[in-house]
């Protein structure tokens, strides 16, 4: 009688200890899929402040325009950007970013030779939303990064990474948005 109770009494902390582990396993496989979520919704909202800047430099081309004959080649560009910015992954959204800044330098190059155009107001104020939205995108871009490093060093450490390699989940990739490093473009004249 003493036997079957110490058998059931194993058998009691067997079970418990199986289930803590898998709910300790469910919610390392949990805190994955938040992170993994939340880098979803944060780089939705870069693509969103990059369309944006698109949009405003495309606005910029207009006002130039009137003022110099500007490359036609240029607003295929920002329109062919703005349509891949949608689907971009991160590496796709660094190439769209050092190349939006290219742009965004020739456009200031021309309001340099063209001194009237510095002050006109349309200019003046989409100069201002652009910068705006380049202190969004960096601040989006950290937040990305930030999400990639707690997620990464996930995937790195023990015990989250067996729960990680089990389930197949991908490192994320971190954006660099090297041309910002290198020379952030003036906006302000």
């Amino acid at each position: 009688m003493l036997d079957d109770i110490i058998s059931w009494i194993i058998l009691i902390i067997i079970i418990v200890v199986v289930i803590g582990l898998v709910l300790w396993a469910v919610g390392i496989y949990n805190r994955f899929q938040s992170l993994k979520n939340s880098s979803e919704a944060t780089l939705g909202q870069i693509r969103v402040a990059m369309k944006k800047r698109l949009d405003m430099i495309e606005q910029l081309l207009g006002a130039v325009k009137s003022y110099a004959k500007f490359e036609q080649d240029t607003l295929t560009k920002v329109t062919a950007m703005r349509s891949a910015v949608a689907t971009a992954g991160p590496g796709d959204l660094n190439k769209v970013e050092a190349e939006s800044r290219s742009i965004f330098g020739r456009l200031l190059a021309v309001a340099e030779n063209y001194p009237d155009l510095k002050t006109a107001s349309t200019v003046t104020s989409l100069m201002s939303s652009v910068k705006d939205l380049e202190n969004e995108i960096s601040r989006q871009r950290y937040t990305y990064n930030n999400i990639s490093q707690e997620f990464n060093t996930m995937m790195d450490t023990i015990p989250s990474k067996f729960i990680g390699h089990m389930t197949g989940m991908p490192k994320l990739e971190y954006l660099q948005f090297e041309e910002e490093i290198k020379t952030a473009p003036k906006i302000e004249f």
